[in-house]
């Protein structure tokens, strides 16, 4: 019973160590792409002993915000677009087998962005994804 015991102490995260990193402030730029030049009021609350806090937002603004928000602006800010895609017809049986027909099956094809938050000065090392690709530009002047 004590060897559980740790091992929920191990894979419990560090609430205050991540509570006081998201509350951080960084600076950026709101992008608001479903409505260029608008603006946005939202409210956030992210810890149980944290206030609930209003936000209002302009498009192409810069604003200081707690890191924490800034994540949540960049997680959150999308709504998915359903396709059809062919699919396996032993899955599907009754009503949704006639209305979508035998050999398709309706899945999030892609998710658009509403909005987001650009950095001006944080990169969190653990949203870093390895797929993206890093490159270096030289200016090469023809005429040396």
């Amino acid at each position: 019973m004590s060897e559980m015991k740790k091992e929920i102490a191990k894979e419990k995260p560090n609430l205050k160590y991540q509570r006081d990193k998201d509350r951080e402030m960084v600076k950026g730029v709101f992008r608001f792409f479903e409505v260029p030049g608008g603006s946005m009021s939202f409210v956030y609350k992210a810890y149980k002993q944290d206030q609930v806090e209003r936000y209002d937002m302009v498009d192409g603004q810069q604003y200081t915000v707690p890191l924490g928000v800034a994540k949540h602006l960049n997680k959150n800010g999308w709504y998915p677009e359903y396709a059809f895609v062919p699919g396996d017809s032993e899955m599907r049986t009754g009503m949704a087998s006639q209305v979508f027909g035998q050999n398709q099956m309706m899945r999030v094809q892609h998710k658009v962005r509403r909005f987001a938050f650009q950095s001006l000065e944080f990169l969190d090392i653990d949203e870093f994804t390895p797929n993206r690709t890093l490159s270096q530009v030289e200016v090469v002047n023809p005429m040396l």
